[in-house]
C-alpha cells in the first residue's frame, strides 16, 4: 500500500525534533554522473585507505536498495557553528586542536534517534516503513541532500547550505511513503578558490576533487600507521581532524551560531595537551571523548597524532643556529 503524507508537515515536524533544515527528494537512483564521478575517483586511488566505500557502491546511488518499496528520502541537516570556541592557549605546554564536531556529542547518536522518532511520527492511520540513515550507511547523502534541496556541494566537496554554510551534519530517512519532492538546490562557489588555498597539503585539487591520501582530516581520523614525513610536517595543531577548508568558507564566515542546547557540546577539549595525549592509556581517551565520536579514531591514532604535532612544533621553534 502506497501512504501519502503532507510534505510540508513532515518537514515541520522535522524542524520540531531538533534538526534544522529538511528537504525531500525521491528514492530514485541519483543521476548517473555521480556514480560515474564517484567510481573515477575509487579508481585514482584517492579514498586512500578507506576499502569500505568500494562496498556497495550500487547501492550508494540508488536509494531504493536500502529499503524495499522505497518511494520518498527525507533529508535533515543539523547546524554546528558554535557560539565560540577557547583560543589556543598562550601558555604552558604545546597544545593541538580538536575539530569543531568533535566537541559534540556524538551526532550519529543525536541524529539517527531522532529520524526513528520523525519515522514514526510519520505512522499514523497508514503504516509506513522507514530507515533512518546517517553517514555510516552506504548512501550519496551529500548528492541526496542536493537534490533535496538543502543545497550545494562545494569545492570542499562538503554540502553548503546557503545559510548554515558548510558545518551540518546529514542524516536521511528513506521512507515507503509519497512524498511531494522539493525542488534541487542551484548554486555553487562560482570563482572563490579560498577552500583550495587554504589546505595545507593540496589534498584539495582545483578540478574539484579531494585526494584523501593527502587529507589531513583523513590521516589524523581514518588513516592507520605511521604518516609520511613529508605530510606529517604540514599537520600543524590538527590533533583530530581538519577544517580549514569550512573556516575559509564564506559561508561559513555569514552562518549564524548554534542556538540549541539539546545537542551537547563540550570546548573543554578543544586544546589538548600534546605531551599529555602521546602518553595517553585507553582510559583517558575514554575520559575525554566518552559519548563523542571521536571515539572511532581510538587513542592509538591521536597518540601518533600527538607526536607528529610534538615533532613539528619542536622543529618549528628551531633557530638557524640549531641547524
Amino acid at each position: 500500500m502506497i501512504v501519502v503524507l503532507d510534505a510540508a508537515r513532515v518537514k515541520e515536524t522535522a524542524l520540531s525534533l531538533g534538526f534544522d533544515a529538511a528537504g525531500i527528494t525521491s528514492a530514485l537512483p541519483l543521476e548517473a554522473a555521480h556514480e560515474k564521478h564517484f567510481r573515477d575517483w575509487l579508481a585514482a586511488g584517492c579514498a586512500a585507505s578507506m576499502e569500505y566505500l568500494s562496498r556497495r557502491v550500487e547501492m550508494r546511488f540508488d536509494p531504493g536498495r536500502l529499503l524495499a518499496g522505497a518511494r520518498s528520502v527525507v533529508c535533515v541537516a543539523v547546524a554546528y557553528k558554535p557560539a565560540s570556541v577557547p583560543s589556543r592557549p598562550t601558555r604552558g605546554e604545546p597544545c593541538g586542536r580538536v575539530a569543531v564536531y568533535g566537541l559534540y556529542d556524538d551526532y550519529h547518536v543525536f541524529i539517527r534517534e531522532r529520524l526513528r522518532r520523525l519515522g514514526r511520527a510519520m505512522g499514523g492511520r497508514e503504516e509506513h516503513r522507514f530507515r533512518a540513515c546517517v553517514d555510516t550507511a552506504p548512501l550519496a547523502e551529500r548528492a541526496l541532500a542536493q537534490r533535496a534541496g538543502l543545497g550545494f556541494i562545494g569545492k570542499n566537496r562538503i554540502l553548503i547550505h546557503p545559510r548554515f554554510g558548510p558545518q551540518v551534519f546529514l542524516g536521511e530517512l528513506v521512507t515507503t511513503a509519497a512524498l511531494e519532492p522539493d525542488a534541487p538546490a542551484e548554486g555553487g562557489c562560482g570563482d572563490c578558490r579560498l577552500c583550495i588555498d587554504a589546505c595545507p597539503t593540496g589534498a584539495l585539487r582545483p578540478d574539484g576533487t579531494l585526494d584523501a591520501r593527502r587529507c589531513v582530516s583523513y590521516l589524523t581520523g581514518e588513516h592507520d600507521g605511521p604518516i609520511d614525513a613529508e605530510l606529517s610536517g604540514r599537520l600543524g595543531d590538527a590533533l583530530y581532524r581538519c577544517e580549514r577548508c569550512m573556516e575559509a568558507c564564506p559561508y561559513a564566515r555569514r552562518a549564524p551560531a548554534r542556538t540549541r542546547t539539546d545537542f551537547g557540546f563540550h570546548p573543554e577539549r578543544r586544546w589538548l595537551s600534546l605531551p599529555e595525549v602521546a602518553r595517553w592509556s585507553p582510559a583517558d581517551f575514554d575520559r575525554v571523548f566518552a559519548g563523542s565520536a571521536v571515539t572511532w579514531t581510538g587513542v592509538e591514532r591521536l597518540r601518533r597524532n600527538a607526536a607528529c604535532c610534538l615533532k613539528g612544533s619542536s622543529h618549528d621553534r628551531r633557530t638557524p643556529a640549531d641547524g
